[in-house]
């Protein structure tokens, strides 16, 4: 606290490093302090990407650390802490900004900033017009354009206090965790997440993807012999405008220790929906006789209509069919690289379209203030979205979080 003794705290203090490096924790800390000292009657703002994400990732640990001095509604959207209302909102895209405006604000709380709607930053910089108003926010590193680093952490002009932290200054951290982290990433992710640098990201997407990543049907079924698969689910991307319909079969064993993907279907033609319907019903009908515990198929939620055909045509064997979740392309390439990484992902040699899109992912270089997955017909994205609708929905169990 020694930063609050000292006045040493700016308009804008950002905690930015590597993941599980302690960052949020003094953050909260420091807010809490700071809130605790300021104005009763003013107005407070705490935000994430997503109130969900916020509650997970403050909220929760906040209450955890503070008892009965801190509260919240996320229903209401708002809180208490040490007497001051608090308000709670959602910064995930541009429209957000319309639900801050008007607001008179002393203080701000801003969780994982990167993923933030600029404009919303923008207007929230705008609502904190109290005198001595201050905002707190971490973030992980991302693209060196970003507009966090480019226009704020890079600018000599504002008034701002940046606080760096790396995985190493949390000392709570079991010496065998830390390592299994840094085992976990690899690539542009390593250094940004591990030794917290901002860098861009460039040529392959999944480098640590080899051969030993690849087997045969009888080679995993060895590996089943010690430990068999509990659950699988088929991931489902539509073709269209020259893109192909891609199913893959995707299975978990005990613990979602490991991922194997099992089987795919792969088809450029696109004759018509009923064709498709037709042969997503053979698709699920041969692979469930092969792998009972398949029970979930996960659709890209674009085509309702086909969901429901779908839904109709599989129903009998036990299989749910259920919208996708789609989440951000850049986290589901996370998941892989990590389950890479871990030695935890395998594909059957009988997916090559699998194979060849994992081999061919690439980033998009054109793309200066953000990571951008290479998507003009050059390379398989149809194979890969389908796979990682088949995975993303257990990123909890994956990961632990």
């Amino acid at each position: 606290m020694q930063l609050l003794k000292n006045g040493n705290l700016r308009r804008l203090n950002i905690f930015e490093g590597s993941v599980r490096s302690g960052k949020t924790y003094i953050s909260m800390i420091m807010w809490a302090f700071w809130v605790a000292g300021s104005p009763k009657n003013r107005a407070y703002l705490m935000s994430g990407k997503t109130l969900t994400t916020l509650k997970r990732n403050v909220l929760e640990p906040l209450k955890t650390l503070l008892g009965n001095n801190f509260s919240y509604n996320i229903i209401k959207k708002e809180g208490e802490l040490f007497g001051r209302k608090i308000y709670l909102e959602g910064a995930a895209n541009a429209e957000a900004e319309s639900k801050i405006r008007g607001m008179t604000l002393m203080g701000a709380y801003c969780d994982e900033l990167t993923l933030f709607s600029e404009d919303f930053f923008v207007m929230l910089l705008s609502r904190l017009s109290e005198n001595g108003a201050k905002l707190f926010a971490t973030t992980n590193p991302d693209c060196p354009n970003h507009w966090v680093k480019r226009d704020y952490l890079d600018n000599p002009n504002v008034d701002l206090l940046s606080i760096k932290f790396t995985l190493e200054d949390n000392i709570f951290l079991p010496k065998q965790y830390v390592q299994s982290l840094k085992n976990e990433f690899c690539g542009v992710f390593y250094d940004r997440f591990i030794l917290g640098k901002w860098v861009a990201a460039e040529g392959r997407i999944y480098e640590n993807f080899s051969a030993d990543n690849i087997f045969t049907s009888k080679e995993l079924a060895q590996k089943f012999s010690g430990n068999k698969p509990i659950t699988a689910a088929v991931g489902v991307d539509y073709g269209g405008n020259g893109s192909a319909s891609a199913f893959v079969l995707t299975a978990f064993d005990t613990g979602f220790k490991n991922v194997y993907v099992l089987s795919e279907y792969y088809d450029k033609r696109n004759r018509s929906a009923e064709s498709l319907i037709d042969n997503f019903a053979e698709f699920i009908e041969r692979e469930k006789k092969r792998f009972p515990v398949l029970i979930n198929a996960y659709c890209d939620s674009a085509e309702q209509l086909l969901i429901k055909s779908f839904r109709q045509a599989v129903g009998k064997y036990g299989v749910n069919v259920k919208n996708a979740l789609k989440k951000p392309v850049n986290t589901r390439i996370n998941m892989l690289n990590r389950l890479i990484a871990g030695k935890r992902f395998f594909v059957c040699n009988e997916c090559p379209h699998v194979i060849e899109a994992i081999r061919g992912a690439v980033w998009d270089e054109r793309h200066l203030h953000k990571d951008v997955r290479l998507d003009n017909g050059t390379s398989n994205i149809d194979s890969l979205d389908a796979l990682e609708y088949s995975f993303e929905r257990y990123e909890r169990q994956l990961f632990g979080f």
